[in-house]
């Protein structure tokens, strides 16, 4: 009698459990970019279709990120759906209520400063929402199901690692002091250092979630078919937030091209790092 009590109290506070989770997880993924001054600025002036842009891919990524690393197994594409839109009414309360709590509206703040700095901030905190439901409340002896791999989700989580990383410092103005002190072959040497560190994470250090090469398979086959694309993602990655976020509209081709380069290293690690983050 006891022992059903419990069980029916576990299955009970179970939802609740899971909220808290995803609050957890919203906060810890945001944190940063709430408190940065760049994103509170962007969020008060930046071009609408460039925001709603953001929202609009944002929402089909959370769907898919449901699907690779969901809580449970889900139902089909519905209930994936469904995890998606909850994530983000985790992440628009946390993002609003944080950024109060900063005093980032200020007084007197317009209905359109207000919307604009809380939509750029929901995915990220969405993302948050959704992993930390996900991958917080498992333990070792949790019943989840291996979900298999495929090539496509590993580079859908590569690209997923590569946009929270980059996101935390596209906006800011260091990406592009850094970019105006490169030469030519700073950026030729940021450009195998990320490539090399690439490689490193995933396979050469044996991280959680990295891959080990087996005896047959030369090092240069998994270098082809998983660091050189992971790497050309997250430059396209790069390119994508840099224009979001306004870096490239009044540089030559040559600065802009050192600037995705320059970003496209902590695109990269976080690509190459997706399982940790993830």
């Amino acid at each position: 009698m006891t022992a059903g009590v419990q069980g029916k109290n576990i299955r009970q506070s179970k939802p609740l459990r899971d909220i808290g989770r995803a609050f957890g997880g919203a906060i810890i993924f945001s944190l940063s970019m709430l408190m940065t001054q760049e994103l509170w600025q962007f969020g008060g002036s930046m071009n609408l279709f460039r925001l709603a842009l953001l929202i609009v891919l944002g929402f089909p990524m959370l769907v898919e990120l449901s699907h690779q690393i969901g809580f449970e197994r889900t139902g089909g594409f519905g209930d994936d759906v469904i995890d998606a839109l909850f994530a983000l009414m985790v992440g628009a309360p946390t993002t609003v209520v944080l950024l109060v709590g900063f005093n980032s509206f200020g007084k007197g703040a317009s209905i359109d400063e207000i919307v604009g700095k809380t939509a750029i901030q929901i995915v990220p905190a969405a993302m948050g929402a959704l992993l930390g439901r996900s991958q917080f409340g498992r333990r070792p002896d949790d019943d989840v199901e291996e979900k298999q791999e495929t090539y496509s989700g590993e580079l859908f989580l590569m690209g997923v690692g590569a946009l929270y990383l980059g996101f935390n410092v596209a906006p800011t103005q260091e990406i592009a002091l850094i970019a105006n002190r490169l030469a030519p072959w700073h950026a030729l040497m940021l450009v195998g250092l990320s490539l090399s560190a690439m490689y490193g994470f995933v396979f050469a250090v044996n991280f959680r979630g990295g891959r080990e090469l087996g005896e047959a398979t030369p090092w240069w086959s998994a270098f082809v078919r998983l660091t050189v694309p992971g790497y050309v993602l997250a430059l396209a990655i790069s390119l994508y937030l840099l224009w979001t976020f306004e870096r490239l509209d009044a540089v030559s081709l040559s600065e802009g091209v050192i600037t995705v380069i320059v970003l496209g290293l902590p695109c990269s690690i976080g690509a190459a790092a997706a399982r940790l983050i993830l």
